[in-house]
């Protein structure tokens, strides 16, 4: 548990973050998470957060890896770490930020992963339904509309579970969705996706909900809501089709990767993703460098580097 003068200084950052940023339900639970546990550590060494050193701060990095945290969680609870030290300095409650020149392990640096386009392709080519009947060929019309969608502008997974039909402007080629923070945005469909889409609403959707009626876009049997979890199901079904497993988080990664190998510039990605930070972004080139090498290193003839002479 955290001390009071700790608690109160979390309540207020997380009433910040509520009222002043408007941050998802998700996002404060999870900096809650992340700040009890770094408050406890401090705690066992009688600090608070006000009175927080560099050091603390590197040694409490130390201390998860030591407890075998893997770099993403690590980066995780570092960024949350940070963002409360930025809202205390501007709050006038610390003179120096203890999060400066913390750098990030080489380790910390877990790349996302991405399907090749190949696999996309794949994956995005039409499924047999499980069976003929029409709720069956229904199901497997929406699911092709989703993928394209995951794809097409690499919308997250709870961006496609809440899209709604008036959102959808197929006409323009293009679709609101609300991101993190309820911050909306405009996502772009290419033809594919439009075409994909188009024939699920003229062909499917109203099958699915069959009496019912729903705002959603994308729905379940009788128009209800589907969940995160059965989104990740329906996503990791359709990747058997590709030979590698994937999620809605893979497709995001590889609408962003496959961009940014054609040349997209990364502001253009940002935007499209929803990214606040361009630094969030700039990850991606990393990817397709990587993705570079590795098509370099197979096909040119001095790629390949040999033993011996």
């Amino acid at each position: 548990m955290t001390s009071e003068a700790n608690a109160h200084t979390l309540a207020r950052f997380l009433d910040y973050l509520r009222v002043e940023r408007g941050s998802a339900k998700l996002t404060i639970a999870a900096y809650a998470s992340d700040l009890v546990h770094f408050a406890t550590f401090l705690e066992q060494r009688r600090s608070g957060f006000t009175s927080v050193r560099r050091e603390d701060v590197r040694q409490y990095v130390q201390e998860l890896f030591s407890n075998g945290l893997d770099g993403r969680s690590v980066g995780r609870k570092l960024s949350a770490i940070r963002q409360l030290y930025r809202h205390l300095l501007v709050d006038g409650k610390i003179d120096k930020d203890p999060t400066l020149n913390v750098d990030l392990p080489k380790q910390w640096k877990v790349l996302p992963k991405a399907l090749t386009s190949d696999e996309v392709k794949k994956m995005l080519s039409p499924q047999p339904p499980r069976n003929g009947s029409e709720r069956s060929i229904a199901l497997a019309l929406r699911d092709r509309a989703m993928l394209e969608l995951f794809y097409a502008g690499g919308a997250r997974v709870s961006e496609v579970a809440d899209a709604r039909l008036e959102d959808l402007k197929l006409d323009m080629g293009y679709i609101l969705v609300r991101g993190k923070g309820d911050k909306e945005r405009m996502v772009p469909l290419g033809g594919p996706s439009q075409r994909a889409l188009q024939q699920y609403l003229r062909e499917s959707r109203g099958v699915i909900v069959g009496k019912k009626s729903s705002p959603l876009l994308f729905v379940g049997g009788g128009g209800r809501r589907l969940t995160r979890q059965r989104l990740w199901q329906i996503v990791g079904k359709s990747s058997l089709a590709s030979g590698r497993h994937a999620s809605p988080h893979t497709m995001r990664h590889s609408c962003a990767t496959h961009m940014v190998e054609n040349g997209a510039d990364l502001r253009t990605v940002q935007t499209i993703l929803g990214h606040s930070d361009i630094s969030t972004t700039q990850i991606y080139t990393h990817v397709a460098l990587d993705r570079l090498k590795g098509v370099h290193a197979k096909h040119h003839p001095r790629g390949k580097s040999k033993q011996g002479s």
